[in-house]
């Protein structure tokens, strides 16, 4: 192949892509991946330091570029048998908006799935969460010791801020340390790893999440929490997700917020990751929550109280809520078993999981409720 004509037709764009137009973002994945390697590296000598260059990315894992729509027909038509190319599709966060909280010291959720039981055995002490989301408050004092740098893929000369609230609650619940005057997450003592792929309003594009596992992958973590979805399929996506699933990183995944019975939304649907659904105080789905074969696990997702911007608390439900707390729980027995694969947490969240209650006292036998105490234990014997 002309991957040297490849990059000089990439070169005639003049307007750099712009987060939040969706027309403007195609994923160009090349089948041979010596092709790529070759393109990256006739990109980089070819640009030089064009300022407006430096908004196209790559997926070493999948071996992609993210480039903008007007020039994918030709590339298409002119290297169809060497690149397959993807219109970037929007992805939303997994919640809905509640009302401002105060420090809830332990919240219903983390007691309800009995962590508080497991802190003398773990805490989650230096594993590694990769939460892509919105960023993280760096500010907020119950997250001082339990962030990291982390990444901005939405502005990459900035630490990845938190602008919606969103990404600080998902941390809360997973690692939040304030013991004193603020909450405890689930894992106290483990890292998050903040990337930044959604803007301001909660939205993103399936390359922003190409891109961020990428990220995570790369930088070594142990788990990444991804507590959004869409209801469309993605080559792109399942294709990087399968990657980080071979190398051995555990990804969590909200089901979604559609109310469904037979079915849940991407890339929770992909078997390559634990499909989260919410639980409420009663132990009952909410009626928000997918539910049904492709979710794995449950947990508390409504109504849940975590840390917010500004330092302030904020209630939320949705299963990006219960996802969080599957994070944090499998950080705890990450912590004292280093190494285990992600199929056999899977397996061992289903089988030490506690039945759900039903209408008219019957229980849900084919996946339940995430018991901490029980998966650490149990996990420990492995």
């Amino acid at each position: 192949m002309n991957y040297t004509r490849i990059m000089q037709s990439l070169l005639l764009e003049t307007a750099p892509l712009q987060h939040g137009l969706e027309e403007d973002r195609r994923i160009l994945t090349f089948h041979d991946p010596k092709v790529y390697f070759d393109c990256v590296h006739e990109w980089n000598e070819l640009s030089g330091s064009a300022s407006h260059l430096q908004n196209v990315s790559y997926s070493s894992l999948t071996h992609s570029i993210i480039a903008s729509s007007s020039l994918t027909a030709r590339m298409e038509s002119e290297f169809k048998h060497d690149i397959t190319v993807e219109e970037d599709s929007r992805v939303c966060i997994h919640a809905v908006q509640g009302s401002i909280g105060s420090g809830p010291g332990v919240p219903w959720g983390v007691k309800q799935i009995r962590a508080p039981q497991a802190w003398s055995i773990s805490t989650g002490h230096r594993i590694k969460i990769g939460v892509i989301d919105t960023g993280v408050d760096f500010s907020h004092p119950d997250l001082q010791h339990s962030v990291t740098r982390g990444v901005n893929l939405v502005n990459r000369g900035m630490l990845p801020y938190d602008d919606n609230g969103h990404g600080t609650h998902i941390s809360g619940t997973i690692a939040a340390a304030n013991s004193t005057q603020g909450m405890i997450g689930v894992a106290p003592r483990s890292t998050v790893y903040p990337v930044k792929a959604f803007d301001h309003n909660g939205s993103a594009f399936v390359s922003d999440i190409v891109m961020g596992i990428d990220w995570c992958v790369n930088t070594g973590v142990d788990i990444i929490n991804m507590s959004f979805g869409m209801q469309t399929r993605s080559r792109a996506l399942l294709d990087i997700v399968s990657k980080a699933y071979q190398s051995g990183v555990i990804i969590v995944a909200s089901s979604g917020n559609d109310g469904k019975r037979r079915s849940v939304d991407y890339p929770a649907r992909y078997p390559q990751t634990i499909s989260v659904g919410a639980t409420d105080r009663n132990r009952r789905i909410p009626p928000f929550s997918n539910r049904g074969q492709y979710v794995d696990i449950y947990a508390p997702g409504d109504k849940i109280v975590s840390a917010w911007l500004h330092g302030k608390y904020h209630e939320m439900s949705g299963t990006s809520m219960a996802t969080s707390h599957i994070s944090g729980t499998i950080a705890l027995l990450l912590a004292q078993k280093p190494g285990i694969k992600p199929a056999t947490i899977k397996s061992l969240l289903r089988r030490t999981s506690i039945p759900l209650r039903l209408r008219k006292g019957r229980t849900m036998s084919d996946s339940g409720e995430v018991h901490t105490l029980k998966f650490l234990r149990e996990g420990l014997k492995l």
